[in-house]
Protein backbone atom coordinates (compact mmCIF):
# COMPACT_ATOMS: atom_id res chain seq x y z
CA UNK A 1 0.00 0.00 0.00
CA UNK A 2 1.54 3.57 -0.63
CA UNK A 3 1.38 6.61 1.29
CA UNK A 4 -1.86 9.68 0.37
CA UNK A 5 0.34 12.39 1.14
CA UNK A 6 -1.75 16.41 1.15
CA UNK A 7 -0.17 19.75 -0.83
CA UNK A 8 2.33 21.14 0.99
CA UNK A 9 -0.13 23.90 1.41
CA UNK A 10 -3.56 23.06 2.72
CA UNK A 11 -6.45 24.10 4.71
CA UNK A 12 -6.01 22.86 8.21
CA UNK A 13 -9.17 23.24 11.16
CA UNK A 14 -7.72 24.42 14.35
CA UNK A 15 -9.38 24.10 17.47
CA UNK A 16 -8.61 23.25 21.24
CA UNK A 17 -10.21 21.01 23.60
CA UNK A 18 -9.99 19.66 27.35
CA UNK A 19 -9.70 16.47 27.95
CA UNK A 20 -8.94 15.11 31.43
CA UNK A 21 -8.00 18.65 32.62
CA UNK A 22 -5.59 19.16 30.19
CA UNK A 23 -5.89 21.73 27.44
CA UNK A 24 -4.91 20.82 24.18
CA UNK A 25 -4.80 23.10 20.94
CA UNK A 26 -5.07 20.80 17.44
CA UNK A 27 -4.93 20.67 13.74
CA UNK A 28 -6.49 18.59 11.81
CA UNK A 29 -6.77 18.41 7.56
CA UNK A 30 -8.64 16.68 5.09
CA UNK A 31 -7.83 15.08 1.79
CA UNK A 32 -9.85 16.97 -1.42
CA UNK A 33 -12.95 13.97 -0.60
CA UNK A 34 -13.27 15.17 3.02
CA UNK A 35 -11.99 12.26 4.95
CA UNK A 36 -9.97 12.67 7.27
CA UNK A 37 -5.89 12.82 6.54
CA UNK A 38 -3.73 14.19 9.56
CA UNK A 39 -4.00 15.30 12.73
CA UNK A 40 -1.46 17.59 14.60
CA UNK A 41 -2.06 17.47 18.76
CA UNK A 42 -0.17 20.23 21.35
CA UNK A 43 -0.73 19.44 24.94
CA UNK A 44 0.63 19.23 28.57
CA UNK A 45 0.92 21.26 31.62
CA UNK A 46 3.66 23.44 31.93
CA UNK A 47 6.99 21.80 32.99
CA UNK A 48 5.41 18.49 31.40
CA UNK A 49 6.99 18.23 28.53
CA UNK A 50 6.81 14.38 28.36
CA UNK A 51 3.09 15.08 27.67
CA UNK A 52 3.93 17.15 25.42
CA UNK A 53 6.23 15.01 22.97
CA UNK A 54 3.76 11.79 23.99
CA UNK A 55 0.98 13.66 22.40
CA UNK A 56 3.14 15.18 19.35
CA UNK A 57 4.11 11.43 18.52
CA UNK A 58 0.87 9.80 19.11
CA UNK A 59 -0.99 12.64 16.62
CA UNK A 60 2.26 12.00 13.83
CA UNK A 61 1.44 7.76 14.10
CA UNK A 62 -1.81 8.60 13.77
CA UNK A 63 -1.70 10.61 10.66
CA UNK A 64 0.64 8.17 9.03
CA UNK A 65 -1.99 5.47 9.63
CA UNK A 66 -4.59 7.36 7.87
CA UNK A 67 -2.06 8.92 5.03
CA UNK A 68 -1.43 5.09 4.65
CA UNK A 69 -5.45 4.14 4.16
CA UNK A 70 -6.28 3.19 7.71
CA UNK A 71 -10.24 4.64 8.17
CA UNK A 72 -10.47 7.50 10.88
CA UNK A 73 -12.98 5.49 12.63
CA UNK A 74 -11.33 2.19 12.49
CA UNK A 75 -8.64 4.10 14.47
CA UNK A 76 -11.02 5.77 16.25
CA UNK A 77 -12.94 2.38 17.51
CA UNK A 78 -9.18 0.97 17.97
CA UNK A 79 -8.28 3.54 21.07
CA UNK A 80 -8.84 2.84 24.32
CA UNK A 81 -12.28 3.95 25.49
CA UNK A 82 -13.66 4.36 29.21
CA UNK A 83 -16.85 1.90 30.63
CA UNK A 84 -19.02 5.14 29.48
CA UNK A 85 -17.67 5.16 25.92
CA UNK A 86 -16.07 8.12 26.15
CA UNK A 87 -12.25 8.39 25.17
CA UNK A 88 -9.67 7.32 27.21
CA UNK A 89 -7.06 9.67 25.59
CA UNK A 90 -6.53 12.78 24.00
CA UNK A 91 -6.76 11.37 20.32
CA UNK A 92 -9.35 9.45 21.27
CA UNK A 93 -11.41 12.81 21.81
CA UNK A 94 -9.77 14.33 18.84
CA UNK A 95 -11.09 11.51 16.91
CA UNK A 96 -14.22 11.83 18.22
CA UNK A 97 -14.72 15.66 17.60
CA UNK A 98 -14.15 15.11 14.06
CA UNK A 99 -16.09 12.44 13.69
CA UNK A 100 -19.24 14.45 15.08
CA UNK A 101 -18.34 17.30 13.06
CA UNK A 102 -16.85 19.69 15.41
CA UNK A 103 -14.56 22.14 15.59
Amino acid sequence: MSRETLPNRRRGEVFSFDHEGIRYRSTISRFPDGRLAEVFLDGGKPGAAGAAVVAHDVAVAASLALQFGCPADTLRRALLRLSNGSAAGPLGRLLDLAEEGRP
